[in-house]
């Protein structure tokens, strides 16, 4: 709890009071108040002993009195926690949880004894490898089957490659052939058209020759035949040579007549070559080579589909593939982490679990702290600072650290980190906001342990020769303060206005001088008035936010304003 604060003492009645106001700040907890008393006792003692003087009196009481002096007025907040390491480094468990027996966790086959001393690369823990090493032996062979697969679809691809560009460049020939084909037909000089039509010429050619010499043979023959009736009539010819002349002359006439028809038949042919050949040639290489040319994009295309199925085959294998060797990779690592190594030097420190115990055959769950390796050479102090000085602490100011185990030793600190958001349950049902701030411990210590309790005071600022007084001497009623100051033989009522004050002192902005002497127990001056005036409700005289202290006790109030640099 914070002890930025003045104390008010307090003697006499129960109505004696206590003042207090820091932003509205409530006091501390009983615990911290009791701290804090020591502390004024001590001080109260060196009042008495420094100048403070009792020889004013009024109504026959007697008066404590201090001479205001000008000061230099440290500010701190004081604050208690406990000790921790700035490199707390902690050990989880990262084993998979591979146990199918009802026991949730991985059971701890050895662990190290808590609060042990190890060096970097120490075994720290054990955890059961049975359930990995079951999986491990059946991950090989899944990924050696995977692997095999992976080979196939590699080999099937490149077979695939290799008889599609077989296939296209079939498909590829057979397009040129047809090409060429139709092309070879229809050349106007060397086409296998042009060529067949000058056969057939030249062989109508033969035959109009062989026509021309059937037909002079068959003049002859008639002739002959003439020649010979003739001379068979006058009896010089006889009937052999008048027949043998006209079976020449019906020779040479049929020769004639079947040279006749050879010559309509290749007129005939010639014919059919120029008028339907032509056209039926061309149609049936024309549809050769369109037919070669879609069977080469049927080619290219099926070569697609099959390629892109070969390679799909392939991907699924390597990805397949893949995900075995990830999860062998993942066993491996499994294993590897059944056993912890320390990170770093450090002290081993056990978790804090409620629901399980850190021993061996205890089950550890999946990514649970279960220990822990502070760096005890460089510690820090974490502390709770109350919402009402929250403002006034920052990052950077320098603080005085004292453990309570060695009360003799002081260290030195830096404020390293505030809360920008309260501890969650700090005290149950109760509407006080702290927030969390690290001090770290500037030098390298020695024989601390994290968990000892530590008091962090906070430098906030050093104001610098200012007008102070004990903040038991302040009286405030009605939102006004003021002072018993020494009037020459008697004393006068002095409104003053307050500044930042510390545990013992307030500083007076306006309404006090150096030298001034002051009262320090205002209350009896209270109680003279208040048994004059009857008035019951002077007794109570700081507000109601502020508990009042038991007769004879001290106890802490705040009295704030604005810090002077």
């Amino acid at each position: 709890m914070s002890a930025i604060s003045n104390p008010l003492q307090s003697s006499g009645s129960a109505s004696h009071s206590w003042v207090s106001r820091l932003h509205g700040m409530t006091l501390p907890s009983s615990k911290w108040m009791w701290f804090t008393v020591g502390a004024i006792g001590l001080a109260i003692g060196y009042w008495l002993i420094a100048g403070l003087q009792t020889n004013h009196s009024v109504s026959n009481k007697s008066l404590v009195m201090y001479t205001v002096q000008s000061r230099d007025l440290p500010i701190s907040v004081i604050e208690r926690g406990n000790l921790e390491s700035q490199s707390n480094v902690r050990i989880l468990c990262e084993v998979d949880d591979l146990r199918n027996d009802g026991v949730y966790g991985t059971p701890v086959v050895w662990i190290i004894p808590n609060g042990s001393s190890v060096k970097k690369g120490d075994l720290l823990a054990e955890f059961d490898s049975a359930p990995i090493l079951t999986e491990l032996d059946q991950q090989v062979l899944d990924t050696e089957r995977s692997k095999a697969e992976f080979m196939q679809a590699e080999a099937s691809l490149k077979n695939q490659e290799i008889e599609n560009q077989s296939s296209k460049d079939k498909a590829e020939l057979d397009v040129q052939l047809a090409q060429l084909d139709l092309k070879m037909y229809q050349d106007e000089e060397k086409g296998t058209h042009r060529l067949a039509v000058e056969a057939i010429n030249r062989l109508i050619d033969d035959v109009n020759n062989e026509i021309l010499t059937a037909e002079m043979n068959l003049k002859l023959r008639r002739n002959e035949k003439v020649g010979i009736e003739s001379l068979f009539k006058l009896g010089y010819a006889g009937k052999s040579e008048k027949d043998r002349s006209v079976l020449s002359y019906l020779q040479a006439e049929a020769d004639y007549s079947a040279k006749l028809n050879k010559m309509k038949t290749q007129l005939a042919s010639l014919d059919k070559i120029e008028h339907y050949e032509l056209r039926m040639q061309t149609l049936t290489l024309r549809g050769k080579q369109t037919t070669a040319e879609q069977s080469l994009k049927q080619v290219l295309l099926t070569n697609s589909a099959k390629l892109q199925q070969a390679k799909g085959i392939l991907a699924a294998r390597k990805e397949s593939l893949k995900k075995e060797e990830e999860l062998l990779a993942r066993f491996k690592a499994q294993l590897d982490k059944c056993k912890i190594l320390a990170p770093s030097d450090g002290m081993v420190t056990y978790a804090s679990d409620r629901d399980i115990e850190i021993r061996e055959g205890a089950a550890i769950r999946k990514s649970q702290h279960f220990m822990s390796l502070p760096n005890l050479q460089q510690m820090q102090v974490q502390v709770s600072v109350h919402e009402s000085v929250l403002d006034r602490v920052k990052v950077g100011q320098k603080a005085t650290i004292s453990i309570d185990a060695f009360a003799e030793r002081r260290y030195e600190g830096t404020v390293q980190s505030v809360a920008v958001l309260p501890e969650q349950n700090y005290y149950y049902g109760s509407d006080t906001k702290v927030y969390k701030a690290i001090v770290k411990i500037d030098e390298t210590v020695g024989q601390l342990k994290p968990g000892m309790t530590a008091v962090a005071e906070i430098h906030i600022d050093l104001l610098e020769h200012v007008n102070a007084v004990p903040v038991q001497a302040i009286v405030q009623r009605d939102g006004k303060s003021w002072l018993y100051v020494e009037d020459g033989s008697s004393v006068a009522h002095r409104d003053i206005t307050l500044g930042p004050s510390n545990d013992l002192f307030v500083t007076v902005t306006d309404g006090i001088q150096a030298g001034e002497r002051v009262v320090l127990n205002p209350t009896e001056l209270i109680e003279t008035a208040d048994e004059k005036q009857n008035n019951p409700e002077l007794d109570q005289v700081s507000p109601p936010a502020t508990p009042i202290a038991p007769k004879g006790t001290l106890t802490a109030a705040l009295v704030s304003g604005p810090a002077k640099k």
